[in-house]
């Protein structure tokens, strides 16, 4: 069955080429003009520029308008060319050498080439009588300035992050590791986008299988498009139907730069501020960069306070629905007097009072992130204000439901990473259904099931609760909290042969030596 449908992908695939494509280019400009044009038609936004090399030998630019830097093309490529004295082009070598002064040139024998290098804004120069072509190293568009990523600041930590541009992203990581250990591998996935994806890792301290592995999973892709690193993630991604990211995305260098110097690779994308990073364990989804840059105490508590709040994001209003429904007498009598006696008006049960609290909840946090800036926060903070106070004026809720769910509102917005916070929020609901129905029994079961679901997870074949599961001591004091960096001497292993230590020891300031 598998082979059946990529014979039929290839065959498609073939069918959408344009003849002529992979054909080499001929010395006929002529002939040469026609295939382009045919290929380019109805593109009103690509230009072919005829013109005469020295009023003699017939020449063509083929660039795409809003991609390519027109100056640079006037001033470095025609206005040299046309004014050639000798007229008769000797071999365009010595055109490169004599007129032409552009420090990144490429020569060209394909039709691919040249469409290859036109779509990403280098102009393409074809000569008559010549069977290659050159492009030319002038692609200019808009691009948007290095700022501070809106979905991850911080309070101490550097201010800038990821663009959609790949080739500043690759800049932004050169200056972070200024090593020539630093590789990069590319590749382009995508028939149509024909997307640029460049690997990155530490020559050294990345597994060489893991790297291979990560190679492997992307070169199998065949798509259509790539617009974002969310296309890939799902596709490369060890269990697709388990809600837990199994790899990180981030628009932070210094993220990336942290990430690669633990052995770990980055996965860059042409068009997407997000990166991609594997493989991950899931207290990498539960740790802030800024945990990296306070004093290893304040980073240790707030860490700590961190999984305290994630658990009860999870299970709280399971807890309270259990409680209500199933199991008074843990209540202490007071509480549930109390308890009760808000909840006389309310025509619901709890699971469903919960149900739509929480429900509503998550429309108006959706809502704001979907409204304009200027207005969203205002709009979801009000509106859960109104929506609440309403709701117990009419009898609809119980106060202690809006404070719970308020509660577990904060708790969830403690979650570092956008991605795993949605897959808690996912798995909050079957959760009430289960304590509805089943009580503290019920809560019990789920929570065992996620455990042994978190159990069997890999991410590029690491198992998903390292280093608790399995056991590695080493390695704990950068997972529930943050050891000082002086204690930290190893990186952490995770997969095949590694480069074990980071700093040498004894680097514990001791007051009593000075500055010796």
């Amino acid at each position: 069955m598998f082979r059946k449908v990529r014979k039929n992908f290839h065959k498609k695939k073939q069918q959408l080429q344009v003849p002529g494509q992979q054909a080499l280019l001929s010395s006929d400009l002529d002939e040469n003009l026609h295939v382009l044009r045919s290929m380019y038609q109805d593109c009103f936004d690509v230009v072919f520029k005829t013109f005469l090399i020295g009023g003699q030998t017939n020449a063509v630019l083929v660039y795409i308008d809003g991609l390519s830097n027109i100056v640079e093309i006037d001033n470095h490529v025609l206005t040299p060319l046309m004014s050639e004295t000798e007229g008769r082009v000797r071999s365009l070598h010595e055109l490169l050498e004599k007129k032409i002064h552009i420090s990144k040139t490429k020569e060209i024998k394909t039709i691919v080439e040249c469409i290859e290098n036109i779509s990403v804004g280098n102009p393409v120069l074809l000569v008559n009588q010549e069977e290659c072509g050159i492009a030319l190293g002038l692609s200019s568009w808009e691009k948007r300035s290095v700022e501070e990523p809106s979905a991850e600041s911080v309070v101490r930590g550097p201010r800038e992050g990821f663009v959609e541009t790949i080739a500043i992203n690759t800049s932004l990581l050169r200056r972070k590791i200024k090593s020539p250990a630093l590789k990069m591998k590319s590749i382009k996935i995508g028939r149509y986008t024909d997307t640029l994806v460049v690997i990155v890792y530490m020559d050294g301290l990345a597994d060489q299988t893991l790297i291979k592995e990560v190679e492997n999973r992307l070169r199998r892709i065949e798509i259509d498009s790539v617009l974002e690193s969310g296309y890939i993630e799902e596709l490369i991604e060890d269990n697709p139907l388990s809600p837990f990211p199994q790899l990180l995305n981030t628009e932070r260098p210094d993220v990336a730069a942290g990430n690669l110097l633990e052995g770990r690779v980055v996965i860059l994308f042409d068009g997407t501020p997000f990166v991609l990073i594997a493989p991950i364990t899931f207290f990498s989804l539960l740790q802030s960069p800024e945990d990296y840059y306070q004093r290893y105490m304040t980073s240790s508590i707030i860490r700590l306070l961190r999984f305290v709040f994630i658990v009860l994001s999870l299970v709280l209003p399971s807890i309270y629905v259990a409680l209500l429904t199933f199991h008074h007498e843990m209540v202490p009598t007071t509480l549930l007097i109390s308890i009760f006696s808000s909840r006389e008006s309310v025509p619901f049960p709890a699971l469903v009072e919960a149900l739509m609290m929480e429900i509503s909840f998550e429309a108006l946090r959706e809502a704001g992130v979907r409204l304009p800036k200027q207005v969203g926060a205002a709009i979801s903070i009000v509106g859960a204000l109104v929506i609440g106070q309403a709701a117990v004026q009419a009898g609809l809720v119980s106060a202690p439901m809006v404070i719970v769910v308020a509660i577990t509102g904060i708790a969830s917005f403690m979650v570092p990473h956008y991605s795993q916070g949605i897959a808690l929020r996912m798995l909050r609901f079957p959760i009430m259904l289960l304590a509805g129905f089943l009580g503290l029994f019920g809560i019990m079961l789920a929570v065992i099931t996620i455990v042994i679901h978190l159990c069997t997870l890999r991410s590029f074949g690491v198992p998903y609760l390292t280093p608790i599961a399995p056991m590695k001591g080493d390695e704990l004091k950068d997972a529930l909290i943050r050891a000082p960096w002086w204690k930290m001497n190893k990186r952490p292993h995770l997969t095949g042969e590694f480069n074990p230590y980071r700093q040498s020891s004894g680097q514990k300031p001791d007051p009593t030596q000075g500055g010796e």
